[in-house]
């Protein structure tokens, strides 16, 4: 029972430091983005510049997740995140100038580097050793409720508070969820063997294996990133839409928040890789719905789409690196968000300048659609060179 206890309050802390890092730290923005416009003075290609150095910030904290093998600095490097996510969700609002938002948005990136690679890395070297499965659906629910939380937030905040007092208020938040996420996650062990003495094995995959999945990855960056960032906006712009962009954040992360233990489950019975391919498959549905047809029934069931396969993309994908190296999942895990990185700095770039020009965002989904095809070609083309893993025996099934 103590063994149960414990394995729940470590899933809990990696709950609740996505809730903090990747739901207060960087999705708050998202639902806050038009209000922002209209209150603070920012424009649409500022708010898909803020966004984009968001993810650079991502992009250096994975950076640094692969070049770290010393588990006691992770833990240290962790910890530092969950402060640095409280801190640059007040700095947000306690300043007009889009310079210092945007060192706050890039610090952020780094928080949530800390909780998506560092955190979860600990997590899955802590249910390996002690003979657990090793799946994140349970934990990145964090990221789903983080975007529920948010969007429930700022939806009940508005009517009172103006952009700046919502952000100190959201910080207010963050510093409680930072407790649990802190005092849960006991320091790492460092020994080579799992709790029942048996040597943990890395089986990594070959280099051609790699550089396609390292592409395949960077088109799911593309994929997700646009409606991730700019969902809100989007909604708010369709016709007879206006003011449902937070509902369809909502549902967004209603659908990301029990999509990854879903996927844990779909990939227990179809494999890793082929659970991948059907996400990706589905979100591209998820992507066009809202400009297929631009009612609430298809924006809704497309948001909740878009949920349930992007946080289930990226579970699936950390649980490889997990099963690929069991004794160092973060270094595959950074190498991995560094290509998915790559993607959601261009990203919002370049969908930010496509509104400029025309006026909506159905360009920039139109052409994450297209990259996110491709990207499930090359996940096909993965199958056959996928490497068979040397899976630990498992005492908790």
């Amino acid at each position: 029972m103590n063994g149960n206890i414990q394995r729940f309050k470590i899933l809990s802390a990696g709950v609740f430091s996505l809730i903090l890092t990747m739901g207060v730290a960087r999705f708050a923005y998202t639902p806050l983005l038009p209000i922002m416009q209209q209150q603070a003075g920012l424009g649409v290609a500022e708010g898909g510049w803020l966004a984009a150095v968001n993810y650079l910030g991502y992009l250096c904290g994975a950076l640094v997740a692969t070049m770290i093998s010393d588990l006691s600095v992770k833990d240290r490097l962790y910890r530092i995140g969950l402060v640095v996510a409280v801190i640059t969700t007040a700095g947000m609002g306690l300043t007009e100038n889009i310079w210092l938002w945007s060192l706050f948005r890039f610090l952020a990136g780094l928080s949530c580097a800390a909780g998506m690679l560092l955190g979860g890395g600990l997590i899955l070297n802590w249910l390996i050793r002690n003979g657990y499965r090793s799946e994140l659906g349970i934990t990145f629910g964090g990221v789903g409720l983080g975007m529920v939380l948010c969007s429930i937030a700022v939806e009940l905040m508005s009517g009172y508070f103006d952009w700046s007092q919502q952000w100190l208020l959201f910080t207010v938040i963050a510093l409680v969820i930072m407790l649990p996420a802190w005092v849960w996650l006991p320091p790492p062990d460092s020994t080579k063997v799992t709790s029942s003495g048996e040597a943990m094995i890395d089986s990594p995959p070959g280099p051609v294996f790699m550089r396609v999945f390292l592409v395949a990855y960077f088109c799911a960056g593309i994929g997700y990133v646009v409606s991730a960032t700019f969902i809100v906006a989007i909604v708010d712009q369709l016709p007879g839409l206006e003011g449902k962009g937070v509902w369809a954040f909502m549902a967004m992360g209603v659908g990301a928040t029990v999509s990854a233990i879903i996927w844990d489950l779909i990939a227990r019975r179809i494999g890793l890789l082929n659970a991948l391919i059907s996400a990706s498959i589905l979100q591209i549905l998820g992507i066009l719905l809202p400009v297929i047809e631009p009612n609430l029934i298809f924006t809704m069931t497309g948001a909740i789409l878009f949920g349930a396969t992007f946080s289930g993309m990226v579970c699936l994908v950390l649980t490889m690196a997990g099963r690929y190296y069991p004794t160092r999942p973060a270094k595959m895990m950074g190498k991995m968000t560094l290509s998915f990185g790559v993607a959601q700095i261009i990203g919002p770039l370049i969908a930010g300048l496509l509104a400029e020009e025309s006026g909506n965002y159905n360009d920039g989904l139109y052409m994450a659609a297209i990259v996110m095809a491709f990207g499930s070609v090359l996940l096909v083309t993965l199958k056959s060179l996928e490497p068979k893993i040397k899976q630990v025996q498992l005492a908790h099934p």
